[in-house]
C-alpha cells in the first residue's frame, strides 16, 4: 500500500455521464488527495470513437500518478489504447475471453456479485481481483438484496486473490468491510458526489480505512 499501513485501498469508478476534458481536472484533483489503488472508467452505451475519447483525457492523469487504468467491459480496447486491464461482469465477456484480449500481465478484475462458486470459478479463469456486492443502496445500479461483509471475511480466509467490494460504499459505511478483510473499496459517488468535491471524499475514504477496527486474528 502507498499509503498508510492497512491492505485495503480506494478503487475510484468514473460516474455514469462526464465531459472528459473539465472531468481530467476533477479526476487530478481526487488523485492528489491521497491514495488510490485503479480508476475504471465506465461508459454505457457510447460508440468507440467516445470511449477513445475519454481514455485520451484520462489515462494519461491517471497513469503519470503511478495509479491503474481499467476499463469497464471493454478488454477489446486495452491494449489498443494502452490502459492497464478491464474490469468484465457476469453478462460481459467471459474472463477467459478478457484474459485472452489483454494477455497475461495486465489487470482482469471480474464481478461476482454474492457468489462463492462464481468468484472461485473467476480465479480459475484468471482474475487478478474478483468483486462482491453491493452491500449497500446505490445510485449506480437497482439491488434489492444487499451482502453481508461475511462473504469477504471467508474470502480473505481462504483464499489468496484480492477482493474488491462495491456499491453504495461511503467513507461512513465502510469500517465492517475494511475490517472483514476487502483489499479494494469500489465507490463512485461517495467521491464524486462529496460535498467539498472529490479530493475530500478520497481523504474521508482514506481516513475510514485506516480508522477501520482491524481484523481479528485467525488462530489454527
Amino acid at each position: 500500500m502507498a499509503e498508510g499501513d492497512r491492505d485495503c485501498r480506494v478503487y475510484l469508478i468514473t460516474p455514469p455521464k462526464f465531459d472528459p476534458a473539465p472531468f481530467a481536472d476533477l479526476l487530478a484533483a481526487a488523485l492528489d488527495a491521497g491514495d488510490v489503488a485503479a480508476v475504471q472508467l465506465r461508459l454505457k452505451d457510447v460508440d468507440d470513437d467516445t470511449w477513445r475519447r475519454a481514455i485520451d483525457a484520462l489515462r494519461p492523469v491517471t497513469q503519470e500518478r503511478g495509479v491503474a487504468f481499467l476499463l469497464n467491459d471493454r478488454a477489446d480496447l486495452v491494449v489498443p489504447t494502452g490502459c492497464d486491464g478491464v474490469h468484465v461482469g457476469q453478462e460481459d465477456m467471459p474472463a477467459k475471453q478478457a484474459r485472452a484480449l489483454i494477455g497475461p500481465r495486465l489487470t482482469l478484475g471480474v464481478t461476482c456479485k454474492g457468489s462463492r462458486d462464481l468468484a472461485m470459478a473467476a480465479g480459475d479463469d484468471g482474475a487478478d481481483y474478483v468483486a462482491f456486492g453491493a452491500f449497500f443502496p446505490s445510485t449506480t445500479k437497482d439491488v434489492k438484496n444487499f451482502l453481508d461483509p461475511e462473504i469477504l471475511e471467508w474470502w480473505s480466509d481462504v483464499m489468496e486473490l484480492p477482493s474488491c467490494a462495491i456499491g453504495g460504499i461511503t467513507a461512513e459505511n465502510c469500517g465492517p468491510l475494511v475490517t472483514a478483510g476487502t483489499n479494494f473499496l469500489a465507490v463512485v459517488g461517495s467521491v464524486w458526489n462529496h460535498p467539498d468535491g472529490p479530493g475530500a471524499g478520497v481523504k474521508a475514504l482514506n481516513a475510514a480505512i485506516q480508522a477501520a477496527p482491524a481484523k481479528p486474528p485467525v488462530f489454527e
